[in-house]
């Protein structure tokens, strides 16, 4: 502490005014630092020198870490060292930071997982319909000044009807199936806990129905793709589920990259 005062350490920027002007308020209750570190090997030798020392909250954002590194093993032992008891991660997803080590080293973590769910819910949704309607290629003929595009693109197929199955029902899952019942489809899921026959027939208006696994990639026209980014969902769609999809299946990933193998997706 400097002057019995605690101090704050921001990682990375925060964009929004509102958001940075809450975050400046807390000066009058702490030391708001940043550091002078732009890569993770200088990070932590910065962390090691004591420049943080007295810092008892950490406030990061998904971009910062191209300064630290993933949040784990010396850099969370550095950083409990110099006195941190709190990470506030502004974001749903915490696959950048090592819970574990945090934990061993009594450093409590929290995340933000109810923030993006109706923004990224909407995103899905357009991603889903700018694969069925096959938007992308009249708007690249319009872009090269080509009303009608040569050849002319492929047509587009309704959502009315179709089947949306959404791997992981939480909070943007849910959102989702109620936005797409809307367009008429009908929604199935799987999840890692099945919800009750009360809890699933509160989706929406029409409700939702579990599948198991391989009967959710076989029987659906849209894969929705909805679960955190941990070992047990790296490459989670790969070449064995995708195979077992309809030809012609849309998959849409909101979730993390890495759930999805891209080279399995491209062959």
């Amino acid at each position: 502490m400097s002057n019995g005062i605690p101090k704050v350490l921001l990682l990375g920027e925060i964009d929004h005014e509102a958001a940075r002007s809450a975050y400046n308020s807390l000066s009058t209750l702490a030391e708001l630092i940043t550091p002078k570190s732009t890569n993770p090997k200088d990070f932590l030798e910065e962390c090691r020198s004591g420049a943080f020392d007295g810092t008892k909250v950490v406030y990061r954002t998904f971009q910062s870490v191209s300064v630290t590194g993933r949040i784990e093993g010396e850099v969370v032992e550095a950083l409990a060292k110099a006195g941190v008891r709190f990470i506030a991660h502004n974001g749903a997803g915490y696959d950048q930071i090592n819970t574990t080590d945090c934990t061993y080293h009594h450093i409590s973590l929290s995340n933000v997982p109810t923030a993006p769910i109706a923004a990224t819910a909407d995103t899905a949704l357009f991603l889903l319909l700018g694969a069925l309607r096959a938007f992308s290629a009249p708007l690249l003929s319009l872009r090269q000044h080509q009303w009608r595009g040569h050849p002319a693109p492929p047509l587009g197929h309704d959502p009315e009807s179709k089947t949306l199955g959404i791997l992981g029902m939480g909070g943007i899952g849910t959102s989702l199936a109620i936005k797409a019942q809307a367009l008429g489809m009908k929604v199935v899921y799987h999840n890692r806990r099945r919800l009750s026959p009360e809890e699933e027939m509160a989706v929406g208006k029409d409700g939702v129905e579990y599948r198991g696994w391989e009967e959710l990639l076989r029987g659906v026209d849209v894969l929705s793709v909805n679960v955190p980014l941990a070992e047990g969902t790296r490459g989670l769609i790969g070449g064995r589920e995708l195979g077992m999809m309809r030809r012609g299946a849309v998959v849409v990933n909101t979730a993390r990259g890495a759930v999805v193998d891209e080279g399995a997706l491209v062959e």
